[in-house]
């Protein structure tokens, strides 16, 4: 069985895109209609911007779901199994399942990147990769510091991305390495993703989401609160409007897949971050591009 997985923020790079709309007349056509939906053209930025320019949240979550969804359209004898996407992927991957339209899907992820940069405008916020470490240990030395910081990302085994707070983040980070983590890196983010300090996005994308049509999926999706796979609408919507504030278990998605019969994993969208981490996962599995 293969399993199609969704990249997230962070795999965005300048041209990104550009091969599929100088390519296919049903990309070019999508990116067009991507133009009209935001109101502004993100196709130029995708194209010709700079990193700087790609790094604003209100560009990075739409051109990456936008890179990944109609890349996924160009498939030939297109037939799923499975899918998940890591944090923002999981719209791509809904999508691409059929659960969400392409216009629908587009709009949620605009309202969500909006809803999450002004949550990290009234809370000065951060996030650091905490490497070579149990993921118990970093969550039990989060779970003794003054003030929010979260275990948000389970990447791969000896890879946890924590969240929260830069005071509290900081101190974490000190007492991570002393404790024994290889690293402790301090990301270049906007703020606080999948932590608490998302909760007036959450409030904002959840008043969205229940008032847009969803449809049955063709197969399940894995999603990233629980890592357990689902094809039933109301828990779907749930756990999307879960996600801003609760952690993206990958880690744990991929390992149940696997355990569901994925024995390949097609990663669609820029960048190979998935494929890497796929592998540190599950190694027996094979891995690839589009």
């Amino acid at each position: 069985m293969t399993a199609y997985v969704f990249p997230g923020q962070g795999a965005q790079f300048s041209g990104m895109g550009k091969n599929l709309y100088e390519s296919s007349e049903s990309a070019r056509q999508m990116f067009e209609k991507a133009n009209e939906i935001l109101g502004f053209e993100i196709t130029k930025i995708m194209f010709v911007g700079t990193d700087e320019e790609l790094k604003q949240t209100n560009v990075t979550q739409p051109a990456i779901f936008l890179h990944s969804v109609i890349l996924a359209s160009t498939i030939e004898d297109f037939k799923l199994d499975m899918v998940a996407g890591h944090s923002l992927g999981e719209f791509s991957a809904l999508v691409t399942a059929g659960a969400l339209s392409f216009e629908d899907g587009l709009k949620l992820v605009s309202q969500r990147a909006n809803a999450m940069q002004r949550a990290c405008e009234i809370n000065p916020s951060t996030m650091a990769a905490i490497l070579n470490l149990a993921d118990n240990i970093v969550e039990d030395i989060c779970a003794g510091i003054d003030g929010v910081v979260v275990a948000a990302n389970y990447n791969c085994p000896g890879q946890l991305v924590i969240s929260g707070t830069i005071e509290a983040v900081t101190v974490a980070c000190e007492q991570l390495k002393a404790a024994g983590a290889k690293r402790a890196l301090i990301l270049p983010v906007g703020g606080a993703f999948h932590s608490p300090l998302m909760e007036p996005a959450r409030e904002e994308l959840a008043a969205a989401i229940e008032n847009t049509s969803f449809s049955t999926p063709s197969c399940p999706i894995y999603q990233n609160v629980n890592a357990q796979p689902s094809t039933d609408v109301a828990t779907i919507k749930a756990n999307l409007i879960a996600q801003l504030t609760g952690p993206v278990r990958w880690t744990q998605s991929v390992q149940n897949m696997v355990a569901d019969g994925a024995t390949k994993f097609v990663e669609c969208g820029p960048g190979k971050v998935l494929q890497g981490l796929v592998k540190k996962i599950a190694s027996e599995v094979e891995t690839a591009g589009v």
